[in-house]
């Protein structure tokens, strides 16, 4: 196993979590994009699987194995993550309206992203650290 398979760059809250196990049914295998800052924010959008189209220009983050049968694939723009690059971000949920496209809307919750920096071992797994 390699150092990035062993660190992650997202991770989720049990909160988070449960909330996506009792969206699952409903909505099918989902998956997050984390938006650049336009129309919601910067907030995580949720969106069932083939909903939101990614492409060359997004980056694969991780997945979040939430209890489900297919963990959640969470993506970000290339643009987006060159000033992410250096941070984890968790996804929690807290009550409040929804993003507009965001599967949770009329839950009364809403995905946030809670984030904080890299340490250096993480860092250095994902090739940003210094060079030895």
């Amino acid at each position: 196993m390699t150092d990035t398979q062993i660190y992650s760059r997202v991770a989720v809250t049990d909160a988070a979590a449960a909330l996506l196990r009792e969206l699952t049914p409903q909505y099918g295998p989902l998956m997050f994009h984390q938006s650049g800052g336009c129309c919601d924010g910067s907030a995580p959008m949720c969106y069932p699987v083939g909903m939101f189209l990614t492409g060359p220009s997004d980056v694969h983050l991780g997945v979040l194995d939430v209890g489900l049968d297919r963990a959640i694939d969470v993506f970000i723009s290339e643009a987006q993550f060159e000033y992410w690059k250096y941070t984890h971000l968790t996804i929690d949920v807290v009550p409040g309206r929804g993003a507009g496209f965001s599967v949770e809307g009329p839950t009364g919750n809403r995905f946030i992203i809670r984030s904080r920096m890299l340490t250096q071992t993480e860092l250095e797994a994902f090739g940003l650290g210094p060079e030895g």
